[in-house]
């Protein structure tokens, strides 16, 4: 299989631009193409000075949109499909969740299946697998378990669905007579330079005298740094093309973590920040079981103005859930399959992410003399 080349949907995103700068580094890659529906100026400069290692095509276009896609995959080797839209408030419309997260990614299985792309990895969540309540503990959860999000609401349903889509389409005839092989990779939360939800922590933060939201307190989560993720789907990419490996790979999934210590949301949040000032919020919280009836009553409410007015409720049940279980995942069968382990240490993870948030911290100093001069 000389020459190969592969096409990342989401390339210009928080975990896509780091599959594109490590993919750059494979052997006899012939061409990247990278797909989003923009890119910043800045990311493309830093992709037309890859071109020195590997041709790197950039492509801006919808997920939705059929041509493009056909497009996009002709002459490819491997998709490694990353595009979605993440929303776990529900601020946007079901139907654009679904439309981008589910029919997207069964659009692109279908013009794989046409441009004879034989290998097709797919960036799910864990989300798809729960928590669904915040009374229920997993640790150290494994893939055998099977473990299934039965909520509605359209981030986690959309990605179930479309994860589900992508297993299903293993083993599915390509028109040149060869057969598609996928897989799925479900990161723990993910974090890292240039993370919109650290961010947004952050900046809440610095307009709050440095003190940090304490609504996470009761979790116990594993989260994965953004570099690590980025190198498991090159080491999933490496297993599908080995013909040795790829039988024990195909249509499965896999949980990815690192060796982030496991800690609780706000934990990890003060952990990273602390460096620069930032304290957790010290007054105290209602009970969790009242804050998950208030987040019922807030539905209800905002259901029953719909018809005249959009409520959007600051939290809802299923935040509320997500951001207080123990729910903790091993990546022992993607170190079996795949030989994963992490790139990125715990230390080195966080001294890159403390870095970007102290610089984040001076851009903000900086704007605000700006305001006052």
């Amino acid at each position: 299989m000389a020459g190969w080349s592969c096409l990342v949907t989401g390339a210009g995103g928080f975990l896509g631009q780091r599959i594109v700068r490590l993919l750059v580094e494979e052997k006899e890659l012939q061409e990247i193409r990278a797909l989003d529906k923009v890119f910043k100026p800045e990311l493309r400069e830093e992709f037309s000075k890859l071109q020195s290692k590997t041709k790197v095509i950039m492509v801006e276009g919808d997920i939705l949109d059929e041509q493009c896609l056909k497009k996009a995959c002709q002459g490819i080797s491997v998709v490694i499909h990353t595009a979605s839209v993440i929303d776990v408030m529900n601020i946007l419309h079901r139907e654009t969740m679904m439309n981008v997260n589910l029919k997207g990614t069964q659009l692109l299985l279908e013009a794989c299946a046409q441009a004879s792309v034989p290998i097709f990895i797919y960036t799910s969540t864990i989300e798809v697998a729960g928590p669904n309540s915040y009374r229920e503990i997993i640790q150290n959860g494994h893939e055998e378990e099977h473990l299934e999000s039965t909520w509605s609401t359209p981030y986690p349903h959309s990605k179930k669905l479309a994860e589900k889509a992508v297993l299903a389409a293993n083993g599915w005839a390509l028109k040149n007579g060869g057969t598609l092989h996928t897989c799925a990779l479900r990161p723990m939360y993910i974090y890292g330079e240039g993370s919109i939800f650290l961010y947004n922590f952050i900046y809440e933060a610095l307009r709050n005298n440095h003190i940090l939201t304490h609504n996470s307190k009761f979790s116990v989560v594993n989260p994965v740094y953004v570099g690590n993720v980025a190198w498991a789907h090159i080491l999933a990419l490496r297993a599908l093309r080995d013909a040795k490996k790829a039988p024990s790979v195909r249509g499965q999934f896999y949980y990815i973590s690192d060796d982030t210590p496991h800690q609780s949301y706000d934990d990890l949040n003060y952990t990273l920040s602390k460096e620069w000032g930032f304290s957790l919020d010290s007054r105290r919280s209602l009970p969790l079981f009242l804050t998950y009836w208030l987040a019922l009553l807030l539905e209800i409410v905002s259901f029953l103005l719909s018809p005249i007015y959009t409520y959007q409720p600051s939290f809802n049940r299923h935040t509320v859930t997500l951001l207080n279980s123990v729910f903790t995942f091993s990546y022992k069968k993607a170190q079996r399959d795949l030989g994963y382990k992490p790139l990125f240490s715990w230390e080195e993870a966080k001294q890159k992410t403390t870095e970007w948030i102290g610089s984040l911290v001076k851009q903000h100093k900086e704007t605000l003399k700006t305001k006052t001069h």
